[in-house]
């Protein structure tokens, strides 16, 4: 069967959501500063942002501890770009029109390509 974890799998969704929220933290952090550009850092909203990115590192540490690889792991977080425009949508009403649903189906398509056979033992050996 597979030899990912499914914590680490999970750890990286949950990572591809957090990433997604802190960008739009960020976003919601540098519209609503009104100080010198640098100021937006101080923002409470830049600062939950950061920390949103800060458990995204924390999430990748025990998805890679827990014996989760790069070439299968990272490809999920691609999902990232997913929750970004469900939250748009859902959020601040931004739309989803079909170029975008394409859009992620070949993420997704992508994500299933990178991932495939790297959690399967090699051609020839017994599993």
């Amino acid at each position: 069967m597979f030899k990912t974890p499914a914590i680490a799998i999970a750890a990286v969704v949950t990572a591809s959501l957090l990433g997604a929220v802190g960008q739009y933290l960020v976003k919601a952090g540098t519209e609503r500063s009104t100080a010198v550009w640098w100021g937006a850092f101080l923002s409470p909203w830049t600062l939950a942002g950061m920390g949103s990115y800060l458990l995204v590192l924390l999430l990748f540490t025990l998805a890679f501890r827990s014996g989760g690889t790069v070439v299968v792991l990272y490809p999920i977080y691609a999902l990232t770009y997913v929750w970004a425009a469900v939250i748009g949508r859902v959020l601040f009403d931004q739309p989803i029109r079909p170029v975008h649903l394409f859009g992620m189906l070949l993420l997704v398509a992508g994500m299933m390509c990178m991932g495939a056979g790297h959690d399967l033992p090699p051609e020839g050996s017994p599993s």
